[in-house]
C-alpha cells in the first residue's frame, strides 16, 4: 500500500511539472499508473447478486419460480381481456342494429301525432318487431358464450332495450288502452327469462319513457277533435303513477324518470280540465269524467 501511495505521489508531481513545462514532460503520461490499480474498486452488491445466480440484468441464470408464476398470471389476464374485448365488440354491433331498427319504428310512430289512422300507423311500425326479435335472439346467442356474465355486459344494450320497451308499450296502449306487461314485452321480443330475459329496471324505465309521449298525443288528439282522449289518458297515467308509488325506488336514473312522470300527468290534467271547463266533451263523457274524479 505504501508503494502504491508513493507511485501516486510521484505521478502527481510529474503531472504538475508537465503542466508547467508540457514540452519537456509530454511523455510523462506513459509512466502514470492506472487509477484502478492504485485504488481498486469495491465490488457492488448488485454485481455480487448477479454473479451468485440472482437473475440480474444480463445474466444467464434461470428465472425464479415466482417470476414464472407472475408471467403466467398476466399471460392469462391478456387472453381474458382480449376475449372480453372481442365479445364486447360483437355485443355492441348487435346493439347498434337494434338501435337502427328502433329508429325506424319510432319514425313510423311519429305519424300518430299527425292524426293519421291508428291501424295504418301501427301496421307500419309492427314490421320492425320481427326484426327486433331476430336481433335480440342474436344477442342472446352471443351471451350464451359467457354464461353468468349477463350484467357484466348489460350496459352495452341497456339504453336500446329501454327504447324498444317504450315503443312497444306505446303501440300496445294505442291498441288496447292498457299497459304492456313485463311478460308480454318478453313474448313480443322472443326472450326466454331463464336464459336471456328482460331486466325489470329496463322495463320500468321504458314505461316511464312511454309516458313522455302521452301529453303530446293528447294535445294533438284534442286538436283533431277527439275530446274524450284526455279522460282516457288521464285515467291510465293516474293508475300507472299509483302503481309506481308501490315501489321503493333508489335515488338513481329510474327514480328520476319516475319523478318526471308526475309532470306528464300534470300536463294531461291541464288539457283534461280545459276541455271539461269549455264544455267540449259530450254529456255522457262528462258523467264518466265525474265518476272517474269521484273514484280517484
Amino acid at each position: 500500500m505504501k508503494s502504491a501511495l508513493r507511485s501516486a505521489i510521484c505521478a502527481t508531481h510529474a503531472y504538475s511539472l508537465r503542466s508547467l513545462n508540457p514540452i519537456r514532460h509530454r511523455h510523462s503520461l506513459l509512466l502514470l499508473p492506472r487509477y484502478d490499480a492504485v485504488f481498486p474498486a469495491k465490488p457492488s452488491p448488485f454485481t455480487s447478486m448477479a454473479s451468485a445466480g440472482g437473475g440480474g440484468i444480463g445474466s444467464d441464470a434461470p428465472l425464479s419460480p415466482t417470476v414464472h408464476v407472475l408471467e403466467k398470471q398476466f399471460e392469462d389476464f391478456r387472453h381474458q381481456l382480449d376475449g372480453s374485448g372481442t365479445l364486447r365488440e360483437r355485443i355492441r354491433s348487435a346493439a347498434f342494429e337494434i338501435e337502427s331498427a328502433t329508429r325506424l319504428m319510432h319514425s313510423s310512430l311519429l305519424l300518430i301525432h299527425q292524426s293519421r289512422p291508428i291501424p295504418e300507423v301501427l301496421e307500419k311500425a309492427k314490421g320492425q318487431i320481427s326484426v327486433l326479435r331476430d336481433l335480440f335472439s342474436k344477442l342472446a346467442e352471443i351471451l350464451c358464450e359467457c354464461p353468468g356474465q349477463y350484467y357484466r355486459y348489460h350496459g352495452d344494450w341497456r339504453g336500446e332495450t329501454q327504447s324498444v320497451v317504450s315503443l312497444l308499450a306505446f303501440m300496445h296502449w294505442l291498441e288496447t288502452e292498457s299497459l304492456l306487461l313485463h311478460a308480454e314485452a318478453e313474448e313480443k321480443l322472443g326472450l326466454n327469462p331463464s336464459e336471456f330475459g328482460l331486466d325489470i329496471e329496463d322495463y320500468l324505465t321504458g314505461i316511464c319513457f312511454m309516458s313522455n309521449d302521452l301529453p303530446r298525443y293528447v294535445v294533438n288528439q284534442v286538436t283533431a277533435g277527439d275530446y274524450d282522449c284526455p279522460r282516457k289518458v288521464l285515467k291510465f297515467l293516474t293508475d300507472l303513477h299509483a302503481a309506481f308509488r308501490m315501489l321503493n325506488l333508489r335515488n338513481d336514473f329510474l327514480r328520476k324518470k319516475f319523478d318526471g312522470m308526475k309532470y306528464d300527468l300534470r300536463k294531461v290534467e291541464e288539457v283534461y280540465y280545459d276541455v271539461k271547463i269549455r264544455g267540449l266533451a259530450t254529456n255522457g263523457n262528462s258523467k264518466g269524467e265525474q265518476g272517474d274524479g269521484e273514484s280517484s
